[in-house]
């Protein structure tokens, strides 16, 4: 390995040679971002054995050393002396990849195993983003918000960039009963149909067909299945051109 600074991560997991380790202790002399970072690791590395040891599966072991012969590992970010990076975000970028490859060993069996990623554990699982959050976090995500006379509540969200759009409702009454309420994009001035609400008060929709182009959004209360074009006034519409 010709990057010195990239053994941080090996020497903190006891993973590197006679050689290696008599080298690199030399080089810590002198460099105190691999001495900062090899103290980081070494703490972490004593958290792993705090940890419940778990047995991995028996194809783990292989297919982490296999992986390891194939993938090639990225040099140290350095920041250059006038640029508005820091060595800090070198450091931290080195970081990463070094207390992966600690994980890996302390799995493989130097070091106490952590619990694993292949329980099947709902709780260690993080919910993935729901689409109105999705297209919330785009650079040009526009949100349109509509409150009605009973302190109902409809949030709209849109991306021209992702084409996509969703709604958000809270507190709606129901529908009439045998009708629902039908959403719809403003095409010039045709009124597109783009998806019903579900029951309930509380719901989010994601919208079909080319919000993009779309000049406007509109809620209509329709017959049960939906119509082709509105029957009745819309009960809110947003103009997109507000945004």
């Amino acid at each position: 390995m010709s990057d010195i600074h990239a053994l941080s991560g090996a020497y903190a997991v006891d993973a590197l040679d006679d050689l290696e380790r008599a080298r690199f202790e030399q080089h810590l002399t002198d460099c105190a971002d691999c001495r900062d970072e090899v103290r980081t690791l070494t703490e972490a590395g004593s958290l792993l054995a705090e940890t419940v040891p778990l047995a991995p599966p028996p194809a783990l072991r292989d297919r982490v050393l296999a992986d390891i012969a194939t993938v090639r590992p990225l040099p140290p970010v350095v920041a250059p002396a006038t640029g508005s990076g820091s060595a800090d975000d070198g450091r931290r970028r080195r970081w990463a990849p070094a207390l992966a490859a600690a994980a890996a060993v302390a799995v493989l069996g130097v070091g106490a195993a952590v619990v694993q990623p292949w329980e099947d554990d709902e709780t260690s699982q993080v919910p993935e983003a729901s689409p109105a959050e999705k297209i919330r976090a785009a650079d040009d995500s526009q949100v349109f918000d509509q409150e009605f006379e009973d302190g109902a509540r409809a949030t709209l969200v849109r991306s021209p960039s992702l084409n996509k759009a969703a709604i958000v409702t809270h507190d709606m009454p129901a529908a009439p009963e045998g009708k629902v309420y039908q959403l719809w994009l403003q095409h010039d001035d045709v009124m597109v149909p783009a998806g019903l609400m579900p029951e309930g008060p509380d719901n989010e929709v994601e919208l079909e067909g080319d919000p993009r182009s779309a000049d406007g959004f509109g809620i209509s209360v329709e017959p049960a299945g939906g119509s082709e074009e509105p029957t009745t006034p819309p009960i809110a519409y947003v103009a997109f051109e507000q945004a």
